[in-house]
């Protein structure tokens, strides 16, 4: 604390420029976007500042909470399954062979390596109509009706009908799979540091007193590992919740999120004071996200000093 009191000089000439940094570029920006939510749109391109809540008053209306809503049920959804899938890989990974674990790692990295919109552009190569999923799943139709055929039963053949392609792609499916595909390493890492800090001499007594290995993961595991689950479901609901381009290549007409709403009020509605205010209603609920965070670590940090 008094090293920097010290030298004074290195300390301001290592902390002015990134301090100046974030100040002109990060909170001068969100300020202004701030201010505009509280004006009205004048004209074409004119903006008023009048400090009106009438954005944020627009923004209860039914047909934009339901846009929220959706928006919440979709990174919900994307969160859970992030979880439960993550959590997998993360045990997975854990338990595997010294040698194994950097390759492994670095397979859960190897997407963030490539651009977002050519990974998206490629799960649209795999779920379009004559896709990968559909050619492979076609592939084992006509496989299925050559063995009953071959076996003598024609008439149990796969509904003895041609292949119907299966429809993956512009619906709220692809929207799920595609927020599921861009955020699971977010999940996956902090889960993977948590459970490899994880002291496995509890998980051998637990076993060793008889508790089953499902009570164990459950009485065990978890608990040990709910600090790295609240980071994760956190940093994994709120980006899929502000997601952009996956809902809009992914998605169709009914698959739209918060975020392509205001895309479209900075662009073609060019009406950017209601854009800012439902801009910054995601910021709050974010806020609200990390103070929860924050809550629950001080109090689990209260309840272990105590005991």
């Amino acid at each position: 604390m008094d090293s920097w009191r010290k030298n004074p000089l290195i300390f301001w000439v290592f902390a002015v420029p990134p301090a100046a940094w974030l100040l002109l570029f990060f909170l001068t920006p969100l300020a202004l976007i701030w201010v505009f939510s509280f004006g009205e749109k004048s004209g074409l391109i004119d903006i008023h500042i009048t400090w009106t809540a009438d954005n944020y008053m627009r923004a209860l209306d039914p047909l934009y909470l339901q846009i929220f809503l959706k928006s919440f049920w979709f990174a919900g959804v994307t969160t859970a399954v992030c979880l439960i899938v993550g959590f997998v890989v993360a045990i997975a990974i854990t338990f595997a062979p010294g040698r194994q674990r950097p390759i492994l790692l670095l397979l859960v990295m190897l997407p963030f390596w490539t651009n977002l919109l050519i990974r998206t552009y490629a799960l649209i190569a795999i779920l379009r109509t004559k896709g990968s999923v559909n050619a492979a799943l076609e592939h084992f139709w006509d496989w299925g009706n050559g063995l009953l055929a071959l076996l003598g039963v024609e008439h149990l053949q796969l509904l003895g009908a041609q292949f119907e392609p299966l429809h993956l792609l512009y619906n709220n499916f692809a929207v799920v799979v595609g927020l599921v595909y861009v955020h699971l390493p977010f999940m996956v890492l902090p889960l993977y540091a948590a459970l490899d800090r994880m002291d496995r001499s509890y998980i051998e007594a637990s076993l060793d007193l008889g508790a089953g290995q499902l009570r164990t993961f459950r009485s065990v595991v978890i608990p040990m590992a709910a600090p790295a689950i609240v980071s994760g479901v956190i940093i994994t609901f709120v980006p899929a919740l502000g997601s952009f381009l996956t809902p809009d290549l992914l998605g169709g007409t009914d698959s739209q999120m918060i975020a392509n709403v205001i895309e479209r009020q900075f662009k073609s509605a060019n009406d950017w004071p209601f854009g800012a205010a439902l801009s910054f209603i995601l910021m709050y609920v974010t806020f609200f996200a990390i103070a929860l965070r924050s809550v629950w670590s001080a109090r689990r940090d209260a309840r272990e000093a105590l005991a």
